[in-house]
């Protein structure tokens, strides 16, 4: 099957019009169209009803395997890229993840391996699953809170794709100003505090991963900046759950520990060998 053939047959289920995926992959409705109908033709069976737009019970089936085809073919042709230019490390990591051992590793690995080009990126979860199961990303670093020795619940790039390892994992805290009434609780559960103000920063911090239903935000930040979300808590604008020892560093903050609940970082990886990537893995793995 024709890579570029099952790229307009997603385009076209994802947004479930012949038009729209015209408008995402610049074609026009006439190819896309062509193009659907060469893809049934070479399997004999039609993959989508027209009027309305929707997938049959063969399209539904091709569609778990096409997103899985396409992203080890992308995969495939990063590793190659990188056969043909060795020295590269590119590192992608969620804010909250960065941290003193990350530093340390990193700078290591650099060290020893001059001259290595190294990228490192912040971005989003999802983001950065989807480029380590690519091959655009060497390795990953995700972080989140969930209970203590869970793991995460990661987006699933299908079977093959990434594996991830926790590396770290501290104290989640209820971050407040250091005046407010609760910087001297010892201890506090989320269900307690739906009537407080809280922020919602959801590129570091996701108000809606919280496991709790209830909480209202008062105020939402969408950058990636930890220095000025820290700073909206020590202003009073609302609360926020963080990692204990990135409160501990900040004057104007006190950390409330959130009872059942931690901050953990996993690190995600697609290949075992013995370049940077995999140096900076067993690194990491060692330090926990």
């Amino acid at each position: 099957m024709d890579p570029h053939l099952l790229r307009t047959f997603l385009a076209v289920a994802d947004t479930g019009s012949f038009s729209a995926a015209a408008q995402t992959l610049r074609y026009t409705q006439s190819a896309v169209s062509q193009q659907i109908a060469t893809l049934e033709a070479d399997l004999g069976t039609p993959l989508l009803t027209r009027r309305p737009v929707a997938l049959t019970p063969a399209g539904e089936r091709l569609r778990r395997h096409a997103a899985l085809i396409l992203v080890r073919l992308e995969a495939a042709r990063a590793d190659v890229t990188r056969a043909l230019a060795p020295g590269r490390l590119d590192l992608g990591l969620t804010p909250l993840a960065w941290a003193a051992p990350v530093a340390t590793a990193l700078a290591t690995i650099r060290a020893d391996s001059t001259p290595l080009r190294t990228h490192v990126r912040v971005a989003g979860r999802d983001r950065i699953v989807e480029a380590v199961a690519t091959g655009e990303y060497d390795l990953g670093l995700l972080d989140g809170f969930t209970a203590p020795n869970d793991p995460l619940r990661l987006p699933e790039p299908g079977a093959g794709g990434p594996r991830s390892i926790g590396v770290a994992e501290s104290p989640a805290v209820v971050a407040v100003p250091a005046g407010h009434p609760l910087r001297g609780r010892r201890r506090v559960d989320l269900t307690d505090l739906a009537d407080a103000y809280w922020i919602d920063a959801p590129e570091i911090a996701p108000f809606t991963r919280l496991p709790v239903d209830g909480l209202r935000a008062s105020l939402r930040y969408d950058g990636c900046d930890v220095t000025v979300l820290t700073g909206l808590i020590a202003a009073g604008h609302g609360l926020a759950v963080l990692p204990e020892p990135l409160v501990a560093a900040h004057d104007g903050l006190v950390g409330v520990p959130v009872a059942r609940l931690v901050h953990r970082v996993e690190l995600l990886s697609l290949r075992a060998d013995d370049g940077p990537a995999a140096r900076l893995s067993a690194m990491l793995s060692a330090a926990t």
